[in-house]
């Protein structure tokens, strides 16, 4: 009998699959562990979860994360659908290039550099003009919302050269407000795009280390950092409970992101379907009638 090799595809996914996700499910059960000592099975046991939910520094920390991952992430969306719109939509203006340049510059600038640049730039404005009198939640907001709408630039701007643009001339062409148009047409467009830059941008404000160590001030520790500090004296249990809330409550999100996203989407294609059809179905009872064909931009040719 022969075996059946299997296909390199199916193995490399496979493998894949294991590299990636391997440590997360040990990461899961070693929060289970009764043991101290993480790497020792002592039996299960839910009382790390207990004790986080009894560590107030820990519970600082995440709060301050999540307000700044929601702050940083609401103000790249709107910077960032700004951002896209004027590369995409308003065509080649002078210094588009630079623009375009400057605004996607943090996707590949090391985040040290980010974070010192960022931090002199708020000691000069400090010592200069008196604004930010301290570092903190705030000088954390504005350096995360600067990385973040990089990321949204990018995802909303290919969204943008991918819109048919003949539904907006259309509307133009009827006597649509430009704000109208944008708020019924291009914005339902672009919807699964803004929920993907927001989640991408509140994923990357919680995670970061690097900018935030650079300008955080006293009293505004954010949960990556007290992570960090704790497990340079050894990985807790109680870390294990913590990254396995984490990943637990990412994972809905992306679920429920997919799902709210796919509905939109199917949404979408459904009334564009049937505002083609009724136009179709309009034009050929003229036909029929005798009167004059009119044909709006993109419909027929």
């Amino acid at each position: 009998m022969q075996l059946r090799m299997p296909k390199p595809t199916s193995f490399m996914l496979g493998l894949g699959i294991v590299f990636l996700y391997i440590p997360i499910v040990s990461l899961i059960i070693y929060s289970f562990n009764a043991s101290r000592l993480v790497t020792v099975w002592a039996g299960f046991s839910p009382k790390w979860y207990a004790a986080l939910l009894h560590d107030q520094q820990i519970l600082d920390a995440a709060w301050m994360s999540l307000r700044i991952a929601f702050s940083s992430a609401s103000t790249a969306v709107v910077l960032g659908t700004l951002a896209a719109l004027s590369m995409v939509r308003y065509g080649r203006f002078r210094g588009h290039t630079l623009f375009a340049g400057m605004i996607t510059a943090p996707l590949v600038m090391p985040d040290v550099i980010l974070g010192l640049s960022l931090l002199l730039l708020f000691v000069a404005m400090q010592t200069g003009l008196g604004w930010p009198e301290n570092r903190g939640m705030l000088t954390i907001w504005i350096a995360h919302a600067t990385f973040c709408t990089a990321y949204v630039t990018v995802v909303i701007a290919s969204r943008l050269r991918d819109l048919d643009r003949s539904l907006e001339e259309a509307a133009l062409d009827l006597g649509a407000a430009p704000w109208k148009v944008f708020f019924v047409i291009m914005l339902p467009g672009i919807a699964p795009s803004l929920v993907a830059g927001w989640l991408l941008s509140f994923t990357l404000s919680l995670d970061d280390l690097v900018v935030a160590s650079f300008v955080a001030g006293p009293g505004s520790t954010t949960l990556p950092m007290v992570i960090f500090s704790r497990v340079r004296l050894g990985v807790s249990p109680t870390i294990n409970a913590l990254a396995t809330l984490l990943v637990l409550a990412v994972t809905v999100s992306v679920l429920l992101a997919a799902w709210a996203t796919s509905r939109m989407e199917r949404k979408r294609r459904i009334e564009a379907q049937m505002a083609l059809t009724t136009t179709v179905d309009e034009d050929m009872e003229q036909q029929e009638e005798g009167e004059p064909e009119y044909a709006p931009h993109g419909v027929r040719e």
